[in-house]
């Protein structure tokens, strides 16, 4: 991989106190942070996106594994997967620009640094026979099934069993600490990436895709209604674009030794896991959709 694969990232101005530090007293979202995160003080971190390596495995199999949880999904393997495919998807680093790039040796430009993120897609037909692939259609098909209308159930079952408008499991996922505007230019390499691949004929012509998003409900007390806080935030976005979705709590499954809710005040802060499912050509617009959410626009 040459420099030129490298994807540069905007400056991020990491707030440890911010909005999102709130999730951080869970267990399933207990991961490290930078050294610079320390203290109150707001601190600007350069982040670069690349394409995953064989060194990443480890970091990327952290941050599915907060994802899944308890759940029966060999993480590993999905991580070597991802990486197989490193023509698709990057990885989130933190810029070292005091050291020269090769442009000739892959393994020079990793050491042993950080995943502080994830964003890829992979294909959930084509790679249906793939252990960990299989793993993942079940944990979410038994899922739907517990917690999930007949009418969901149903249009999920076609949707994965259907071998000729294939479905894309997207993954976006990074430490809590990193801002949403970090999203966008992810997103719109991975579409750019996705389009090149299908001119390839590559097995990326997906007709929807499938989004597991990590939020925190604080349940509803008082007469107040119950109010959602998501880990990322343009999920909360996504979630009201989402043509089908379903949610499950997901308290029982953290590692605390506690039952997975916590406190902010007096109010209890659930775990919760929710599927959304994503027409696969709308992503050019959802990304522009998520830059004017985050602005405010």
């Amino acid at each position: 991989m040459s420099a030129s694969k490298q994807k540069k990232l905007n400056d991020m101005e990491v707030d440890p106190n911010g909005n999102e530090s709130s999730s951080s007293d869970d267990d399933d979202d207990d991961e490290p942070h930078p050294e610079a995160y320390r203290g109150n003080e707001e601190v600007e971190i350069d982040f670069e996106g690349r394409a995953p390596v064989d060194p990443d495995a480890q970091g990327i199999s952290q941050l599915l594994q907060r994802l899944f949880l308890r759940a029966h999904i060999n993480c590993n393997q999905m991580a070597d997967l991802i990486i197989a495919q490193n023509y698709v998807g990057s990885v989130i680093c933190q810029c070292d620009d005091d050291e020269p790039v090769s442009e000739t040796d892959d393994d020079n430009m990793v050491e042993d640094g950080t995943v502080f993120g994830i964003t890829s897609v992979l294909n959930l037909t084509a790679k249906k026979d793939q252990p960990s692939i299989a793993q993942l259609r079940t944990y979410l098909l038994d899922r739907a099934k517990t917690h999930a209308s007949e009418s969901v159930q149903q249009q999920l079952k076609e949707l994965l069993d259907n071998e000729q408008r294939h479905v894309g499991f997207l993954i976006n996922e990074r430490f809590i600490n990193i801002p949403a505007q970090i999203s966008v230019p992810l997103l719109q390499n991975l579409q750019q990436e996705i389009d090149a691949a299908k001119a390839k004929k590559m097995k990326f012509d997906f007709g929807s895709l499938f989004l597991l998003v990590k939020f925190y409900r604080k349940e509803a007390k008082k007469g107040k209604p119950a109010e959602d806080n998501y880990t990322n935030a343009e999920d909360e976005l996504l979630s009201d674009r989402a043509k089908i979705s379903f949610e499950y709590s997901v308290a029982s499954e953290t590692d605390s030794g506690m039952s997975g809710d916590w406190l902010e005040g007096d109010a209890v802060m659930t775990p919760y896991r929710k599927l959304l499912v994503l027409e696969a050509k709308q992503l050019p617009q959802l990304i522009n959709d998520i830059q004017s959410f985050i602005n405010g626009e």
